[in-house]
């Protein structure tokens, strides 16, 4: 089979390998699309410690089943699948919290086993064991399947903020992840949002994807200033901050309302983790905040749902396609930030 092999930081091959087969509690797939993630161009410059080389990476990915172990009764070949990438192990402290996005022993798909920018994939048994592997319903494409994942980690992040009812929700970074914080916050009862960005493209682009209250270009105007005006001086009761942006973190905590929630969905660069906290600020409001890494199976199941139910549109977000023999292309554009979300498809 053809697959796009990441020997070493910035050495990509698209090499002819052995096509695997499927060993206990396994499942085979023919990989349909697989969406380039933040994750895949840090992998691809930087390597990670989790990964030996040579890796097929890639882990926003659906696919077709073509085989399944002998012991796999709940799966059949011709199956529509998404698959979840993080894959937690069922018998930690976390799990059995049934919070497995915090799972003590988490593996994931694309780091410790081969990913979807390849022409087949295997899921590994603890991932089929840990429910893995969702079905696609016919009127969700391929294409939008792949996007379940990253919709899966927003959904995390706002049940851990608990967003809800009547919520002034304000989301800094419009890229696809704070677009869909704006969807789902919509989705789940937020009478009001806003988009805040430095980038002037990039806010245009969020214009066209979604519907908010209020565009802020935090690089020309005072997005403190211009929240605490659309709330009556209250500020949000919710504040998102899905980019690596240590400014934006601070920002946050000076815009949200007393009671309210920031939520740290975007981690900060490891040359630059730390910020400046007024912590009296957290102190007399009685704000929380929270962070937000990555999703469990669960909550690709619910994705999926969504996207199902057309409650999420994420078709709109797909605004590029290439095949797996230009993947070091598509990284590359994926790298410029001019795309929404990125498809490689074998």
């Amino acid at each position: 089979m053809k697959a796009a092999l990441l020997e070493d930081i910035e050495k990509l091959r698209i090499a002819e390998i052995d096509t695997p087969k499927p060993q206990m509690g396994e499942v085979l797939i023919k990989v349909k699309a697989c969406a380039v993630c933040g994750t895949d161009i840090k992998i691809f410059h930087h390597g990670h410690r989790l990964i030996t080389f040579p890796r097929v990476t890639g882990h926003e990915v659906t696919g077709e089943i073509m085989d399944v172990a002998q012991d796999v009764s709940k799966y059949k070949s011709g199956d529509r699948v998404a698959v979840a990438p993080a894959v937690p192990c069922g018998d930690c402290y976390y799990c059995h919290l049934e919070r497995q996005a915090m799972c003590e022993n988490l593996q994931a798909i694309g780091y410790f086993w081969n990913g979807g920018f390849a022409e087949y994939m295997i899921v590994p048994k603890i991932a089929v064991d840990n429910g893995c592997v969702n079905i696609l319903p016919d009127n969700v494409s391929f294409e939008e399947g792949a996007l379940a994942e990253p919709l899966a980690c927003v959904i995390n992040g706002q049940e851990l903020s608990n967003v809800g009812m009547c919520d002034t929700v304000v989301i800094i970074g419009t890229g696809p992840m704070g677009c869909l914080h704006a969807e789902l916050a919509r989705a789940r009862g937020a009478t009001k949002t806003v988009m805040i960005e430095v980038s002037e493209e990039r806010l245009d682009a969020a214009k066209k994807a979604v519907n908010a209250d209020l565009f802020i270009n935090s690089r020309e105007q005072d997005s403190i200033k211009l929240v605490k005006e659309l709330t009556q001086g209250r500020g949000a009761d919710k504040v998102i901050v899905a980019c690596g942006v240590g400014k934006a973190q601070q920002d946050a905590i000076e815009m949200v309302a007393n009671l309210g929630n920031v939520n740290f969905f975007g981690g900060l660069p490891k040359d630059k983790p730390f910020i400046q906290l007024d912590s009296n600020i957290i102190h007399y409001k009685e704000c929380s905040i929270t962070g937000t890494h990555g999703s469990s199976p669960c909550h690709n199941q619910t994705a999926i749902d969504l996207i199902a139910s057309g409650k999420i549109k994420i078709k709109k977000y797909i605004t590029k396609e290439f095949k797996l023999d230009d993947l070091a292309e598509a990284i590359a554009r994926a790298e410029t930030g001019k795309e929404m979300k990125i498809i490689v498809k074998p």
